[in-house]
């Protein structure tokens, strides 16, 4: 039987009077790509910094790789990586030496620079200052500081907010890597087609709640409805938009007489999309 790699039980979170975190309750089995799904002050930053044990828990308890991290946040810290949604390199030194400080400070002995920086897309780059980079180039850095001690558990904070196709693309590979060495990934994201693409479950967040976690397919199976959409051409030669319910008693029957009665130019099948469903459950979007 998998064992969980992180298991939170009524964790609670409070800046002043704002409960960030509501006594919430998950678990993330080992080897799992968990994305938490939501809009920007939703609670998932901060539940990020509690899992991490850069903050401990008003209320409630969270166990990462079977530890304390209220108690023993080191002990978490030595085994994970994070990589954060805003940076936090140091601009005024290279590539390599950013990477060497944090080597210095995960004890890691054996460190691969050009290697590391080859696999984010940044090879040959090393000894360019952290100022000069895009903002894209310096978040493949963070990637490549996250992974430098072969971490068990990856918190990713909104790692491709903001950045090019190209740039994006590269991290979801990384992320999909990871997730086959055997490591535990924890993704904030409020980017739904990400979710979808990456995550073996999603657990959507609104308000410091969570409102909903199950697999993407799950989800939509439970909530959206499919359907069929097609373009046939109307009067004066305009495209016109046809939909039927493909869970429908009929539908068999409305699809022969959408092709017996009109002209069909185009047809596709459609689901609900995992913002779609967020809207139905929370009763708001995710931007």
């Amino acid at each position: 039987m998998t064992q969980a790699a992180i298991v939170a039980q009524g964790l609670t979170y409070q800046y002043g009077d704002l409960v960030a975190v509501d006594h919430i309750d998950f678990s993330v089995a080992e080897g799992e790509i968990l994305g938490f799904l939501g809009p920007n002050g939703a609670g998932k930053s901060t539940v990020v910094k509690l899992l991490s044990g850069q903050i401990k828990p008003k209320a409630g308890t969270a166990m990462v790789l079977g530890i304390d991290v209220a108690r023993h946040p080191k002990r978490v810290q030595a085994q994970a990586g994070i990589c954060f949604e805003i940076t936090n390199l140091y601009e005024e030194m290279s590539a390599a030496d950013n990477l060497k400080l944090f080597a210095r400070l995960y004890n890691v002995k054996h460190l691969q620079i050009e290697g590391l920086l080859e696999r984010v897309g940044i090879g040959g780059h090393g000894r360019d200052l952290v100022s000069t980079f895009s903002k894209g180039m310096k978040q493949r850095l963070m990637v490549a500081r996250a992974l430098l001690n072969r971490p068990k558990i990856l918190f990713l904070d909104e790692p491709t907010d903001g950045l090019d196709p190209v740039s994006s693309e590269a991290i979801r590979n990384i992320i999909l890597e990871e997730r086959e060495r055997g490591a535990t990934i924890f993704l904030t994201t409020h980017d739904m087609l990400e979710a979808d693409k990456l995550s073996d479950r999603v657990a959507f967040i609104d308000r410091g709640k969570i409102a909903a976690i199950d697999t993407p397919h799950t989800l939509k199976q439970k909530y959206g409805k499919r359907s069929l959409k097609a373009q046939v051409v109307g009067p004066q030669g305009r495209l016109e938009e046809r939909e039927i319910a493909l869970d429908g008693s009929n539908t068999a029957g409305l699809v022969n007489d959408l092709f017996a009665k009109e002209q069909v130019v185009t047809l596709h099948s459609e689901e609900a999309t995992l913002e779609d469903i967020f809207i139905l459950i929370t009763g708001r979007g995710l931007a």
